[in-house]
């Protein structure tokens, strides 16, 4: 058995840090990453260049000293974005990657997109640029099953915005569904984040024996056969795949409510989960590939340099079950079975 493994320090290509008191209390709990792609969805959104290094200094101003996460920004698109903008802020080393939200699909997305023709000059200078588009992958039709919303998506949107696209290289975020693997290992200048919790949970776990609110996210999880399409994907060594946590903090009031926020808390013990999840499919030396090689090679950087260890001990590791922030808490994702993993700089 292998009860120790070093990985080069891996990143967190989807992530969200929020903004003021909240940003300043989540900020340091993902101090085991080396950089992350930073969610734009603030209110109001971060649609210009001038807004995310504006954004990228009161998080590098909230870090803890001994937190060395590097955020990497994106923008927020919307019918508006001035493709000479988006190159800009590229070109100066602001941004890494553009985010799209079809408008109203998940929290803070009510600036999105619903005409996707007006965007199509982003586009088009995006993949000229090589810029990353990030992508929310659901289809906002009320007719159409939460369920169902992801399989739609590509069939509607994704896929005729590539085919139009040529060359436009796309991170299908968070992916739930078999569908979602099924398209991006079959495509080209396409990847896919996979969320730590979308591995663990299925909607049963939000439904069976009571809502659990904390279980709640967008996009929803699915049923057990996509859970397991998702660990296929994540622990199979394809590069296309890789680390987006899409750790989402919402105070418990917002959380707990009758009209729930969506979003896991899942920065503080991603690794230890992660770990857990890829022993128990018996690929662990697929660990770092997933985590700290993949994003890096997507996007066109360097790995990070440093490195972290994974150690095995008989007793659990030790993660708060809720954080403060201010007056509110935030819970502490719960993957529901120990976690014996333990996260450690090397000696």
């Amino acid at each position: 058995m292998m009860n120790e493994i070093t990985l080069l320090r891996p990143d967190d290509w989807h992530l969200h840090l929020r903004d003021g008191e909240m940003l300043a209390a989540v900020c340091g709990h993902s101090s085991h990453f080396g950089r992350a792609i930073i969610m734009p969805n603030l209110v109001p959104p971060v649609v210009t260049g001038q807004q995310a290094a504006d954004y990228r200094d009161r998080i590098n101003a909230a870090l803890p000293k001994n937190v060395t996460l590097r955020p990497l920004m994106t923008l927020y698109l919307t019918e508006t974005t001035d493709p000479a903008d988006v190159l800009r802020a590229h070109r100066d080393g602001v941004i890494s990657a553009v985010k799209l939200y079809p408008a109203g699909a998940t929290t803070n997305s009510a600036s999105g997109v619903r005409d996707f023709d007006k965007v199509r000059p982003v586009f088009e200078a995006m993949a000229e640029a090589g810029i990353p588009l990030c992508v929310h992958g659901e289809v906002t039709d009320p007719e159409i099953d939460i369920f169902d919303r992801e399989a739609v998506f590509i069939d509607r949107v994704l896929d005729p915005v590539r085919r139009k696209n040529p060359g436009l290289r796309v991170v299908m975020e968070h992916i739930t569904t078999s569908d979602g693997v099924d398209y991006v290992g079959a495509g080209d200048d396409i990847a896919a984040t996979i969320t730590t919790h979308h591995l663990v949970i299925n909607r049963n776990h939000i439904l069976v024996g009571g809502i659990k609110p904390h279980y709640y996210c967008l996009p929803v999880a699915k049923r057990e056969s996509h859970r397991l399409a998702l660990r296929r994907a994540a622990t199979s060594g394809d590069p296309r795949f890789f680390l987006g946590t899409d750790s989402a903090p919402h105070p418990d009031t917002a959380k707990e409510s009758p009209c729930g926020c969506a979003g896991c808390f899942t920065a503080p013990n991603t690794m230890s989960i992660l770990a857990h999840v890829f022993e128990e499919d018996g690929a662990l030396d697929r660990l770092e590939g997933f985590a700290s090689r993949n994003g890096p090679a997507f996007y066109r950087l360097p790995v990070n340099g440093d490195r972290i260890r994974l150690v095995k001990r008989d007793t659990p590791a030790e993660y708060p079950a809720k954080i403060t922030t201010g007056a509110e808490t935030v819970t502490v994702f719960d993957p529901g079975f120990p976690l014996y993993w333990h996260v450690e700089d090397p000696a």
